[in-house]
């Protein structure tokens, strides 16, 4: 290994070996340029890997903020302030110590000269008023170890919250999208030949034969590609729009409560929402630390990240802080002892108030991600804990992520195939779980669906219309295409229609006002679903819903093989956000569970609405909390680990009030002197801050 390496070097080797397989976790240490390296695989597997490495190479592998920098920044910091006061007590004569804690002084009597002046009892007046007290009885050293243990405190109360912040931040910006890359068709074939198509990826060609997108990975797209954003779809990096207009909700960024309407010029913002129309935005950020730093901005100073704990444990400790002054000024009268009055201001509970319980949240959120839960704020996990109601939509929720194409049936004299291959054309632009299906079972077959149609509209929770050949193209639910749209069945084929499969749920696809094809889609219940409703009642869920646009006879039978309370058939997205109002008049506490377009208003509406992951990204970006779509097991696990969030505030209250006000006692007492209050008080702010870093699930 060499004699040292940068901190970027440093992340670099640690990412490399981490994504060798047999490594099980490492240890990088830049200062030394050593690696500790811990392995189930051959020694030999190992060795070859590190003689295949290089930084440039590598460096694709490693995030650039990891946190290895914000830890290096603290420890430097904390070593500094160590030693310099070691050096001022060892060689710097009495007198001129003195002089030198006065100085020091002026920071923090003038935050608490400040407080007072914004007519605020907080706790830098209580930290001023001790200072200035030491100070004014000639007691330097008091002071200046007050200052000093003030200052190890602020410092490793800042290095507790920057780094749950960052780690948070890391965990929710390495979650990468897919996105629509419009490229020429010779850089296409020249990047993922059609002769050979590329594996984990999806291929269409726009109107133009000239001009194709490809879905590709977000970190794949660099400055000056163009991009398209349908409805629905979440922008996925910063850029400007070059051609297509819609309207796009950007409340996120700006705090806009209306959509901002896009035009060809616009500018474009990572992480807002295109609600109608379309556009083409030519990209000028790439993914990397231009979105890392929007969530930190998002996760510092969002409101949502303020739970009604959080700001309860704020509100108190700043009501405590009278009381704390008024037992100063009570201890001096009672005892005339400065020292036991100062003993007294050197305790106050605000600090472990506001540190403690802001950490526990963001802890709870961290925890959340590495089991594949995106949080967004504090309030929400709050919300699940209190909740006694859950709403699911089943297709895709309840039912498994991966709907599949059991049959296609033609009418019309059309075929299967052509059937299949036309709706796959249309779907693929709005993911949802059954528009996957179509879209996988066009790709199984081999069935490449050129898009030779124009302008693609979606209807919320009905379907999907377009233009092919000059003819109108429909697809979606009964209600829209027979309904909505006066499409018609052949009449020589009504009796094969009426004979459809009533097992499947049916996709309709009709040209011009004619039925074309039925396609049949398998919806197999989750295996996990029963049980995990019985989970969710075991830990306090009283009710649970189950609503779907589905037939009566379908709602039925898969409400009742689950076990829900009560079921919805034939509902409109509209209806979902209108029910969970009622439950809120009734006083009952809701959870949304949804994956598509759809469930939107029903997402916003709840106390905490929760998304599946592979469902649509306007769901994604809607939705409070966003789970991973692998199985319905990450409900028990928010679910406990809320619960559990709350538990450990509420030990937190009793700890910091208890601990805090027996060191008021020892010092009213005189058993403690101030320096000695003020470091126990500081050391059990700082257990407590840790202890709420640590996860609350250990099973």
């Amino acid at each position: 290994m060499q004699n040292g390496m940068s901190l970027r070097q440093a992340d670099i080797l640690e990412y490399y070996l981490r994504a060798t397989e047999g490594v099980t976790d490492v240890k990088v240490y830049d200062r030394t340029g050593d690696a500790v390296i811990f392995f189930s695989c051959d020694r030999a597997v190992i060795i070859a890997a590190l003689g295949r490495f290089s930084y440039e190479k590598a460096e694709v592998l490693a995030p650039e903020n990891t946190g290895r920098e914000l830890s290096r920044q603290f420890e430097d910091r904390l070593t500094f302030l160590v030693l310099r006061r070691a050096a001022l007590k060892l060689f710097v004569p009495a007198s001129l110590h003195a002089v030198i804690a006065a100085a020091k002084s002026v920071k923090y009597i003038w935050r608490g000269v400040r407080a007072l002046f914004g007519r605020r009892l907080q706790v830098e007046t209580l930290d001023a008023t001790a200072i200035a007290v030491s100070l004014a009885r000639g007691d330097f050293d008091t002071a200046s170890s007050v200052m000093f243990l003030l200052n190890i405190g602020e410092i490793l109360e800042e290095r507790t919250h920057k780094k749950s912040v960052d780690d948070l931040a890391r965990t929710m910006s390495l979650r990468t999208n897919q996105v629509w890359l419009r490229v020429e068709s010779q850089r296409q074939r020249e990047a993922s030949p059609l002769c050979g198509q590329p594996s984990g990826s999806e291929f269409s060609s726009n109107a133009s034969s000239d001009i194709q997108e490809i879905l590709v990975p977000v970190s794949d797209v660099r400055v000056g590609d163009c991009i398209v954003v349908r409805m629905g779809g979440v922008i996925p990096l910063d850029g400007r729009v070059t051609s297509g207009e819609c309207l796009v909700n950007q409340a996120s960024i700006t705090g806009e409560s209306m959509p901002v309407r896009k035009r060809e010029g616009s500018p474009a913002y990572t992480g807002t929402v295109v609600e109608e129309g379309e556009c083409a935005i030519r990209v000028e950020k790439a993914a990397g630390s231009a979105q890392y730093d929007k969530i930190v901005r998002m996760i510092e100073e969002s409101e949502k990240l303020k739970s009604a704990t959080e700001a309860k444990a704020a509100h108190l400790a700043d009501s405590l802080v009278p009381y704390t002054l008024g037992g100063t000024a009570l201890t001096w009268l009672l005892t005339r002892n400065v020292t036991k009055a100062v003993s007294v201001l050197m305790v106050d509970f605000s600090c472990a108030l506001k540190l403690a319980m802001p950490l526990a949240v963001l802890s709870a959120m961290r925890e959340s991600g590495a089991h594949q839960i995106t949080v967004k704020g504090g309030k929400f996990l709050e919300a699940v804990s209190m909740a006694d109601t859950i709403v699911f939509d089943k297709t895709g929720t309840l039912t498994h992520a991966e709907p599949t194409v059991a049959q296609v049936i033609p009418f019309h004299g059309q075929q299967a195939d052509e059937m299949l291959r036309l709706a796959a054309c249309l779907e693929e632009h709005y993911p949802h779980s059954m528009a996957n299906a179509v879209v996988k079972a066009a790709m199984e077959k081999g069935l490449n669906h050129e898009e030779h149609h124009t302008k693609v509209q979606y209807v919320v929770a009905h379907g999907i219309s377009s233009m092919v050949d000059g003819q109108k193209v429909v697809i979606g639910s009964y209600h829209f295409v027979f309904e909505d749209e006066g499409c018609v069945v052949p009449e020589e084929e009504q009796q094969k229609f009426n004979a459809r499969p009533a097992e499947y749920s049916h996709l309709y696809l009709a040209i011009s006002g004619v039925l074309s094809a039925v396609i049949c889609i398998e919806d197999p219940i989750r295996l996990e679903a029963p049980e995990v409703i019985r989970e969710l009642k075991e830990l306090g869920i009283e009710k649970t819903v189950m609503m779907t646009g589905d037939s009566e006879r379908t709602a039925h039978a898969v409400a009742e093989q689950i076990g829900m309370d009560a079921y919805y058939a034939e509902v409109l997205p509209e209806d979902k956000a209108r029910f969970i109002q009622e439950e809120h008049r009734k006083g009952r506490h809701v959870i949304m569970v949804g994956d598509g377009i759809n469930d939107s208003p029903a997402l916003s509406e709840a106390d905490a609405g929760i998304a599946i992951a592979d469902g649509a990204a306007i769901a994604r970006e809607v939705a409070d909390i966003t789970i991973s779509a692998d199985d319905l097991w990450a409900l028990v696990t928010l679910k406990r680990l809320s619960d559990a969030l709350m538990k450990r505030i509420d030990v937190n209250y009793r700890q910091i009030i208890s601990f805090n006000s027996l060191l008021i006692l020892l010092g009213v007492l005189g058993i403690l002197p101030p320096a000695t209050s003020a470091l126990l008080h500081n050391t059990s702010t700082i257990l407590i801050s840790m202890k709420s870093m640590t996860d609350l699930l250990t099973d």
